[in-house]
């Protein structure tokens, strides 16, 4: 097997393990194990076992937010595709509710160990990129811009995000779960505005 190979296969069987019996027990031996590798494997293939679990953090927001650009890429208004993109979010949550459980105990776990907090960094840092790109494809698409800095609003939207998916994980009440994105949803059209033109680009007064 190519060491490409092999890597794919460490880190499908890293996020099985962490899904099945947590992150502190996703120990670089029963990773190997999970994957049917010899321990040497592991070290050929990653420098750490940090290095396995960022990447682990950074495929499952890649996937997670790949699908949800899929859906904003239809047909339909700014509003309806808003609407669809964070439903086919929400889809991911109560479709994969371990996965999403594992990237929280990541965090909390990067944090509560010395010289593993630039982990939980690199998480959300990523997290905050990715809606930076979406929103800014939105806005490119949709030919508007955004009245408050993309930086913020995508913060706001990771913390929204990240909020309800908590809630839902701890008491599943997805009814109230979807208004509150139904809520967010509203409220980013009520941020979104024509774009400013340059002046030669307005239409001249006649």
């Amino acid at each position: 097997m190519a060491a490409k190979d092999r890597r794919e296969e460490l880190i499908a069987a890293g996020f099985r393990v962490m899904i099945r019996d947590g992150v502190a027990k996703a120990t670089t031996r029963a990773i190997v194990n999970e994957a049917k590798m010899p321990l040497g494997v592991f070290h050929y293939c990653f420098n750490s076992r940090e290095e396995l679990l960022q990447e682990v953090l950074t495929r499952f927001t890649d996937s997670t937010m790949a699908t949800a650009r899929r859906t904003f890429e239809g047909e339909g208004d700014l509003g309806t595709r808003i609407t669809r993109s964070l439903s086919a979010f929400w889809g991911t949550v109560e479709l994969s509710p371990g996965e999403h459980q594992v990237s929280y105990e990541l965090t909390h776990y990067a944090l509560r160990q010395a010289g593993l907090e630039d982990l939980a960094r690199r998480q959300y840092q990523h997290y905050r990129e990715v809606h930076e790109e979406l929103l800014e494809e939105v806005a490119e698409d949709a030919d508007i811009e955004w009245a408050v800095p993309v930086p913020v609003l995508a913060r706001y939207l990771n913390a929204v995000l990240d909020g309800v998916t908590l809630s839902w994980l701890v008491d599943h009440d997805g009814e109230n779960s979807r208004a509150v994105l139904r809520l967010t949803g509203e409220h980013l059209l009520t941020l979104a505005r024509e774009r400013t033109r340059p002046a030669a680009q307005q239409a001249p007064v006649s």
